[in-house]
This record gives C-alpha cells, structure tokens and sequence, in this order.
C-alpha cells in the first residue's frame, strides 16, 4: 500500500510498478505531455533554481522514436491484444515521433488499470493530436463497455491560429470506469432564476419548495 500525501518524483512508469499496489487507488486523473511538440512548463527545478535536467530529458524522450522502447513493450506487456494494435501503429504510421508517444503511454496506461480499485476510475486529459488513437489502446485496456464520457473542455476562445484551419480551443478528457462497480456522483448546477420563475409556479406549502 501506498503511503498518503507522498509526492514522487521520477518516471511515473517506474514509479508505479515499484510503488503502487493492485486495486489501491480510487481514482486517476492524469495529464500527460501532449504529442502536440509544445513547450511546456517544468514542474520542477534543481536547489540552485535551474530548470531539472531529468524532466528535460523526460519531456523531450516523450516524442522521441526509440526501436528499445518498442521492442521492450512487445516483449513485457501482459496484454497480448494491446501489443498487437501498438505494431499495428507501427505498421501503418511509421517510426516517428507520434508511435514514440503511444509506445511511451501503453505501458502506462496498463498500469495505472492495474492499480485502480474495480470502484475506481481514469480520466485522461489529452489534446487532438493523439486522442483518438489513446481511445483506441484505453478501449483495449479497460474494455470498450467501460469507457464512460468523452469531455470536452474548452480551453481559450478564438485566436490567431485560425488562418488555414479553425482554431485550438478545446482538449479532450476520456473518463474511463474501471468496472461496472464505479462509483459515480452526478454534478448539479443551479437552475436559471428566469426558468424557475417561469416553470417552478406552484407551492403548496409542504415544506419543499415551489414545483
């Protein structure tokens, strides 16, 4: 079991095996580094304030094809069906830095299915360059019966990207249940004034209020 409020600090594929025990987490909300070839903002820094060379070279191995990676994942992973559709991207997208970028995030994603409680659930933040190929490989892993919402989250409103193309404005977060069993609590919001005047008229003074 893993201790509470620990912050760990190294690849989380690393960390996961070593650390983190079967069906031991609730619930998993991860924001991966985008296949979007982004500058990003480091999380951490050294003592004397430089920026930590380790998460450099982390961010920028994330798209960076490696034949050992590949080959490490066809031979190690328990899934026989998501090796088969990671060649399959291989195959038919070549050796670039976007099969880098799924190649890095299957293994991952297998093991953070591992450590969720059947009552948990995964929610996997991730932009348009390569969503709908981690649908694809979550389908796989979690089973296509479990995957729950697509959210789609705007994140700015129009700007000057638009000049062949509409613009970037939204991401994507793919809510996964691990089981059939996960929990779930619907959001409310509170209703227009001018709809509840308009639809709530009556009250019979019961004690709940206007119907």
């Amino acid at each position: 079991m893993h201790p509470v409020n620990t912050l760990y600090y190294g690849d989380n594929l690393e960390v996961l095996r070593k650390h983190i025990g079967d069906e031991s987490v609730d619930l998993v909300y991860l924001d991966p580094p985008f296949n979007s070839q982004r500058d990003y903002n480091l999380l951490f820094r050294e003592q004397s304030g430089e920026p930590a060379q380790a998460q450099i070279k982390a961010f920028t191995d994330t798209w960076r094809w490696s034949e050992r990676a590949f080959v490490e994942f066809c031979e190690t992973s328990r899934l026989p069906r998501l090796v088969s559709l990671v060649q399959g991207f291989v195959e038919t997208l070549g050796r670039n830095d976007l099969t880098a970028y799924l190649v890095m995030m299957a293994p991952r994603l297998v093991e953070l299915h591992r450590v969720l409680k059947p009552t948990g659930s995964l929610y996997l933040h991730c932009d348009p360059t390569a969503s709908h190929y981690l649908k694809v490989m979550l389908d796989v892993i979690f089973g296509a019966k479990n995957f729950r919402n697509e959210i789609v989250w705007k994140r700015q409103s129009a700007h000057s990207d638009a000049r062949t193309k509409f613009p970037d404005v939204a991401d994507i977060i793919l809510f996964y249940a691990k089981t059939s069993q996960a929990l779930f609590k619907p959001q409310y919001g509170e209703y227009d004034a001018e709809y509840v005047r308009r639809h709530y008229r009556y009250d019979d003074n019961d004690g709940r209020g206007p119907y």
